[in-house]
């Protein structure tokens, strides 16, 4: 069942619903109040009726008096004590037949008689002859069966107008609401069967949630195409890097096959070099699986570390392993909340990437600011050029190609960081001067936004 369908299907049954009970209650709520304001007419006119008779003396008066109060469309009935009956009167025939039913405890009674209700209210009176008897007088409710005929009629055509309206609204709005929904489904073929990701078109002001659907509804197909050519894009860079090791590999290899086992020199510049390209190209494609495993959502556990104490140990290690000049400026302790762990990995990144460029030491300086922690690394290379430094933190993007294949980069070690520093909130700059160095500043803020990937 179409949506469209279903919208106009709960509306006109919620509609019938809710007229027929407030029709109901009107007409419930309007029959009381007639009969309500009936018995208050008739119970004073049997008050002023019992009051004449008190007055009589002789029973022929009785009579009389019982014809000036009866009522237009009734009777008067006097019953004595041993239910006989002493008088009738009646201005329409057969009511003479009718008895009513009081419940106990009750003087009033509310029947029907030929289709009609009637009124009946008893009340005891004392006769010319002292006995007490009962007088019931009987009214048939004609102008109020006949009102409440005219009601039925005016509420039963005020409910087909009712549902006539909101069956034109529920129409109505069911188009409006799916109109929207509609065209996001067009959208979405069109999109599967072009392979392309379109979007649709949403109203400039529209704050409704239709409107939020078709923002939200933009956003992913936006979202979903930067992926795309992202992961587009990485296939291709990625096919272009291994490209060159593997056919480095094979050359090497075919030398060898040809005169390597006849010549030594050939065979040692063959072997070393099929290793240097395979260790290069392992450590790419571990930079690879690395960078693939950053748009993973990572745990993170955030903590009040010492800064200084931190940077101090990595950098011992970094001594310690290709034995050059690691220098810090500042004073510890300097306190910041981070994950430790991934911290220590940005650190290890960035220095590397400095050793790698640069012959002379390596300057780590930290300094302690009001809104955080700034860690600035310092190297005296050749310096990036201004057109470049846009590019840095691009997957597989290299300042110098001959210069990257002497140090073994991969074109992936600053992406990494910057995935990195992101799931850290920390913010990266580069500032760098062509033949004097680079600087990397890695600022790290009080506040953390923990972003999911």
């Amino acid at each position: 069942m179409k949506l469209k369908t279903k919208i106009h299907l709960f509306s006109t049954v919620l509609t019938l619903v809710i007229l027929s009970m407030m029709n109901v209650g009107i007409y419930i709520l309007f029959e009381k109040m007639a009969f309500d304001t009936e018995y208050k007419q008739l119970n004073n006119d049997v008050d002023e009726l019992i009051a004449a008779l008190s007055k009589i003396s002789k029973e022929a008066d009785a009579a009389t008096i019982l014809r000036t109060y009866i009522p237009s469309n009734g009777a008067i009935r006097v019953i004595d004590s041993d239910e006989e009956l002493k008088l009738f009167v009646q201005t329409i025939d057969g009511v003479n037949n009718y008895y009513p039913e009081f419940k106990e405890g009750e003087r009033y009674s509310i029947g029907a008689f030929r289709g009609t209700p009637i009124l009946t209210i008893s009340k005891p009176v004392i006769w010319v002859n002292g006995e007490v008897t009962e007088v019931q007088t009987m009214k048939i409710l004609v102008d109020v069966e006949k009102n409440l005929d005219f009601l039925r009629l005016i509420l039963l055509s005020v409910m087909l107008v009712g549902m006539l309206l909101m069956t034109a609204s529920s129409i109505t709005l069911g188009r409006i609401i799916t109109r929207p929904i509609k065209k996001l489904i067009n959208t979405m073929s069109q999109s599967r069967l072009s392979g392309t990701y379109k979007k649709i078109v949403v109203p400039p002001n529209g704050k409704d949630e239709m409107a939020q659907m078709g923002i939200a509804f933009n956003e992913m197909m936006e979202q979903l195409e930067q992926n795309f050519k992202k992961q587009e894009q990485f296939v291709s860079d990625a096919s272009h890097e291994l490209k060159t090791p593997l056919t480095v590999i094979e050359s090497y290899a075919k030398l060898l096959s040809r005169h390597g086992f006849s010549n030594t020199a050939i065979a040692e510049e063959s072997v070393q070099a099929i290793v240097n390209e395979t260790a290069r190209m392992k450590e790419m494609i571990a930079q690879m699986l690395l960078l693939a495993k950053s748009n993973e959502q990572h745990l993170r556990h955030f903590e009040k570390i010492d800064v200084f104490h931190l940077v101090e140990t990595t950098l011992q290690s970094m001594r310690t392993a290709y034995n050059r000049k690691f220098l810090l400026n500042g004073d510890g302790p300097i306190y910041a909340n981070t994950d430790i762990e991934q911290l220590r990995q940005l650190l290890f990144i960035i220095l590397d990437n400095a050793r790698k460029y640069s012959e002379k030491e390596i300057k780590t300086t930290i300094l302690e600011e009001e809104k955080g922690v700034t860690i600035s690394i310092l190297d005296y290379g050749n310096g990036i050029p201004k057109k470049d430094l846009a590019h840095i933190f691009d997957r597989f993007y290299r300042v110098d190609e001959a210069r990257n294949r002497k140090t073994g980069g991969t074109g992936l070690g600053m992406a990494i960081a910057k995935d990195i520093a992101l799931r850290l909130s920390a913010e990266l700059k580069i500032e760098s001067t062509v033949g004097f160095g680079t600087t990397i500043h890695i600022f790290i803020p009080n506040t953390q936004i923990l972003i999911d990937f």
